[in-house]
């Protein structure tokens, strides 16, 4: 019979799984978070990006614990769009550069508050939304200026897993990734 394990291999400093703790709601940026921030355009000029699976699985995962994945953005573009209807992610914010009412509007929308937000941001317009949450994350590569403010710099660059650092985190602190897991192995 095959062995389980279902003990997290990743460890977290305590005083951040602390503060990881009653987060119910995380807000992503796009380019430099869920993507690796390069722009990409066919010949007709429509933009493509790349996502990483592993950033997409986290997000389930997320919402399997009742943590809600949400997105505010500066950028849209139908794939985009499509990436997070497939990822089942209902609370987005497309196009604006002044992220902190669009944050606001989902927090009032599920009657949450920034003491139970987590934000991920790589640049300066996530600053602001960042620094109202309980966890400010950055990508390793995100700006000088967002590394300094970030409780959680994941080891991961942007659009190459750093999201599923995050959700792993959380999950870790929320005390739901064993049984993840352990659903996963059987």
């Amino acid at each position: 019979m095959p062995q389980t394990h279902t003990t997290p291999t990743q460890r977290f400093p305590s005083e951040l799984l602390e503060r990881a703790q009653g987060i119910r709601v995380v807000f992503f940026d796009v380019d430099g978070v869920l993507t690796d921030g390069g722009l990409h355009f066919t010949e007709h000029g429509e933009s493509i990006k790349r996502f990483n699976t592993l950033d997409g699985h986290g997000i389930k995962l997320l919402q399997k614990a009742g943590i809600v994945p949400a997105v505010v953005t500066g950028r849209d573009s139908a794939p985009l769009r499509l990436r997070l209807q497939q990822l089942g992610v209902q609370h987005v914010v497309y196009g604006t550069e002044d992220k902190v009412p669009a944050a606001q509007s989902i927090l009032n929308a599920l009657g949450l508050d920034w003491k139970q937000a987590a934000a991920m941001g790589d640049d300066w317009p996530d600053l602001p939304m960042m620094q109202r949450s309980a966890l400010a994350c950055a990508p390793c590569n995100a700006h000088a200026e967002n590394l300094v403010v970030a409780d959680f710099v994941t080891s991961a660059m942007g659009g190459h897993g750093a999201v599923r650092q995050l959700c792993d985190l959380l999950l870790i602190a929320n005390g739901q990734y064993a049984g993840l897991l352990e659903a996963y192995q059987r």
